[in-house]
């Protein structure tokens, strides 16, 4: 028998604690516990951000990754609301993909997120006609492909490719389909192989190594890319699991909740057997999709009594996964909204500055150390809905409204005890406007003037002393969603109002040093909501999605210097929210609910920690 040193290169190790950063098959000995330790695997499923659209018999890339999903048209609250939108997952959140060519739902695919293939299906309203339909992805637009021989709808599919697909099975009145069919890229071919007549079942795999399983029992079925043959049975019975089978190979999939009624069990299949998972869905659902491994995967859409939007990660990993959440936080002394903020600050050390409350005009200046706030001396020029920059020990705030309504070029640093007026006011006095970077490296832009609705495109640059003209911005833009995130030469300004009257966008624009170029768009446009973190990493959160109270939102979208992708939402609606911190350490502070809230939320990115577990000496 091999030693332990031969099989991994060290001993074990004798330690007083264990250590921070262990690797896989370490093991080692903790004196102070007095017992033997390693890495121990666990399986979990931890609630993800979920999509922006409600739906159940939804297709999805089924060879796709956890951190690359596909979810494809789908059924929305019942019949008539089919759908022919899709949503790509990135590990994080949802953002808006390419138009199925067809509103459809039982429309069901393969391959990977920038190479799928979907086909088959219901469509348009009732009766819901059967379609031959087959289009496929290329990670931004789908394309016309070879038609079905029989149209279909919940169809078995699967497939490493789009040029390697099989489907089988299936419905269409007056019954099932015994049939299967395989794609090579360009026409459908029908296999001499008779699937057992099912309709609704998961299946997974490649197109010469597949599974399924029967609907409504606990059988299964192999696929050697000719023929199929029984497998062996599921511990629990499933029907409708449709697509939420995964696995990228046939000896290693998972099996993921469906009916009856709605169970949450999860089962794995090794090639030989199914056993049950210590792991549950945290939603019993049917008729949901899927993407991932047998140790990676996403869960998403479905249905128990109603359609349901939810996502669900699955880890069978040595790490123990925390999912990404907003937890609330101390609240302010005094509630407000249309303050600013250090957007350079940290979730336990932020400044937030100025406001608007019951008494117009504020002049409070209060702290945050990731615990409480507390007050400290006030800003000279009681003012609000200016823009701010800056930490906690050298924040600067640039123009705004001053009770009663008087508009404000006045600039003031803070140096952690004291707010001064700086000499040199800003070139152009506005309000609205967005602010970020350093106290010695400042930007400023667009805004309102005092011309009624007139959103102003000028940018100014702040050195510590005097302020610069730096590059327009494409149009007149205020009232932010983002209200400013990163530094002074790698910038993001996100939704707010671009037009008069008032025309709420969904476009970003980022700043370079020098010019404003186009950025992401939006999931959903917005504007007046809070940010954090950098041109490359970023959360916006807050805001209003259209005009009056009912719009308030707490929606939270992330930006990876490309793209927008949903993130957990916040627990308190808001409008006029300032933040600060990183994407993955986020704070969100004060705003209007109505009424005004003095609510602070903080925002923790998913963390994975290792699984420290204790084995027997014995």
């Amino acid at each position: 028998m091999a030693a332990y040193k031969d099989l991994i290169g060290q001993k074990i190790t004798k330690v007083t604690s264990n250590p921070s950063e262990p690797k896989t098959g370490q093991m080692w000995y903790n004196s102070t516990t007095q017992s033997l330790k390693a890495l121990g695997i666990i399986e979990a499923m931890t609630s993800g951000t979920s999509m922006s659209n409600t739906r159940g018999q939804n297709g999805t890339a089924h060879n796709g990754t956890q951190n690359a999903a596909l979810s494809v048209a789908g059924n929305n609250q019942g019949g008539p609301l089919v759908n022919n939108n899709s949503e790509e997952y990135n590990g994080s959140g949802w953002t808006s993909g390419g138009t199925y060519p067809i509103s459809s739902f039982g429309t069901y695919g393969s391959g990977v997120q920038t190479a799928a293939l979907f086909s088959g299906g219901r469509t348009g309203s009732p009766p819901f006609p059967v379609t031959n339909t087959s289009a496929s992805y290329n990670g931004t637009s789908f394309g016309a492909e070879g038609n079905l021989n029989q149209a279909r709808q919940s169809a078995g599919c699967f497939g490493a490719t789009e040029n390697a697909s099989i489907a089988a099975g299936g419905h269409n009145a007056p019954g099932n389909y015994t049939d299967t069919e395989e794609y090579n890229g360009s026409a459908w071919t029908t296999v001499p192989a008779t699937f057992p007549s099912q309709d609704n079942m998961g299946a997974a795999g490649v197109q010469t190594a597949g599974i399924a399983n029967t609907q409504g029992g606990t059988g299964t079925f192999l696929f050697d890319g000719s023929t199929w043959t029984g497998g062996p049975s599921m511990n629990t019975a499933r029907s409708s699991l449709n697509q939420a089978m995964m696995g990228l190979t046939q000896d290693a999939v998972v099996a993921l909740g469906a009916n009856p009624s709605a169970n949450n069990a999860i089962e794995n299949y090794d090639g030989t057997s199914w056993t049950t998972s210590p792991a549950t869905l945290g939603t019993g659902r049917a008729q949901s999709a899927s993407s991932g491994s047998n140790t990676a995967g996403v869960l998403f859409g479905g249905t128990t009594t109603a359609y349901v939007a939810s996502t669900e990660e699955y880890n069978k990993s040595t790490n123990a996964f925390t999912a990404a959440a907003w937890a609330s936080g101390g609240n302010l002394n005094t509630a407000r909204d249309e303050g600013a903020s250090s957007q350079n600050g940290l979730q336990t050390a932020a400044l937030y500055f100025g406001g608007y409350a019951s008494d117009p005009s504020s002049n409070a200046t209060e702290q945050y150390n990731g615990t409480s706030w507390t007050s400290k001396n006030n800003l000279n020029t009681a003012r609000y809905s200016g823009a701010g920059a800056g930490t906690t020990t050298a924040a600067l705030y640039s123009g705004g409204f001053s009770n009663p309504s008087t508009l404000q070029s006045a600039v003031e640093e803070f140096d952690g005890t004291n707010w001064a007026t700086q000499p040199n006011s800003l070139s152009t006095a506005r309000v609205n406007c967005g602010g970020c970077g350093l106290q010695t490296a400042a930007l400023v832009f667009g805004g309102v003037t005092p011309s009624p609705g007139a959103s102003v495109t000028n940018t100014e640059e702040y050195d510590g002393s005097s302020w610069t003209n730096g590059g327009a911005m494409p149009v007149g833009r205020s009232h932010f969603a983002g209200a400013g995130v990163g530094i002074q030469t790698a910038a993001l300004a996100a939704g707010g109002n671009t037009a008069a009257p008032a025309t709420y966008t969904n476009s970003s624009v980022e700043y370079g040093g020098e010019s404003w170029t186009a950025g992401g768009t939006l999931v959903t446009g917005a504007n007046n909501g809070g940010g954090a973190g950098t041109l490359t990493d970023a959360i916006i959160f807050g805001g209003s999605t259209a005009p009056g109270a009912p719009n308030y939102s707490v929606l939270t979208q992330g930006y990876d210097g490309t793209a927008f992708s949903t993130r957990p939402s916040m627990a308190t609606a808001r409008v006029y929210v300032s933040g600060t911190g990183t994407a993955a350490a986020g704070l969100a502070f004060g705003g209007n609910t109505p009424p005004y809230t003095a609510a602070t939320e903080e925002f923790t990115g998913e963390t994975g920690t290792a699984n420290i577990a204790t084995f027997s000496v014995s």
